[in-house]
Parts: structure tokens; sequence; C-alpha cells
């Protein structure tokens, strides 16, 4: 089954009618402003991409200031980029800006000097809600890390893109 609703709203829009050239356009631009004006994303040093598939990759170098007391990534390091991975595969599908209303993290294996790399995957898109499940993998390894999932609802604020 496709992960796109068949759902419309009464102005007619439809994730199902944005086309392949708006979703490119879209998903450049937040590309470009996650570099320019997004400061969490310049802090924790992330990178974001698109693949192949549209699904968003999120690059994180790492950086020690990141780390618990027993000297391993923290959990919120996971769920951040577990976050954008979902937000950033979705958000492109829409013409204003979605919110998380819901994320669901598991941390699978601690981690420790490494570079993190996280994806999502859209499992359904639909009019007014939309869910994602997302991995964080150590590069080079693909050592799967941390897992979630996330509900992302469409809110009124008209997406600047």
């Amino acid at each position: 089954m496709s992960p796109i609703g068949r759902c419309a709203r009464p102005d007619g829009f439809s994730p199902l009618s944005v086309d392949a050239e708006t979703l490119e356009q879209r998903r450049r631009a937040l590309i470009r402003v996650t570099q320019e004006s997004a400061p969490i994303i310049r802090t924790m040093g992330q990178r974001l991409s698109y693949n192949d598939a549209g699904e968003a990759v999120w690059d994180m170098a790492y950086h020690p200031g990141f780390d618990h007391a027993l000297d391993a990534i923290h959990g919120g390091v996971f769920a951040t980029l577990l976050d954008n991975a979902g937000w950033f595969t979705l958000a492109p599908y829409y013409d204003h800006w979605i919110s998380t209303v819901d994320l669901h993290v598991q941390l699978l294996e601690p981690a420790s000097g490494i570079d993190l790399r996280a994806s999502g995957r859209p499992t359904r898109i639909g009019k007014r809600v939309s869910t994602a499940r997302m991995e964080v993998i150590e590069p080079g390894t693909e050592r799967v890390l941390a897992v979630g999932s996330g509900t992302f609802t469409v809110t009124s604020a008209p997406a600047v893109f």
C-alpha cells in the first residue's frame, strides 16, 4: 500500500497533487534555509541532503560537547536527528509548515566518538496528518543505533519555500 493518503482539502490541495519538480524545489529551499538560518542546525553541526527517493538525510560529525557523563552521545542528540529526519522528509509535500505532534525514540546501542546519519521514510502522507519512520546509523558500518517514528500535523502557517 502506498504511504500517500488519498485525501483532499476543500480548496483542492492534496499531497498527491504536488509534482516532482515542486517537491525538488522545496527540498532545495529547505536545504538552503537550514544552512542559512537554523541556529540549532549550526550549533549541532548537522547537514541536510535528500537521497534519490526524496527522503531527508541528516549527517552529523561527532562532537564531544554532546556526550553525556559516561562518554557516549546523549540520547537527546538521537531524538533531534530522528525528528529532523521525519519532519524534513514530509514537509516538502505541504504548502503550510508541519509540526511534530508525537515522536517515539528507541535507542538501540550506545555510540561513542562516531559520526551519525539519520534518514526518514514516509509511512503515510495525509491531508492533515502524516507519519514517518526514521533511523540513525553509523555511516560506513550501517550499524543501526536508534529508530523512531513520528506523527506530524499541518499548521496554519504558510510555508516559505
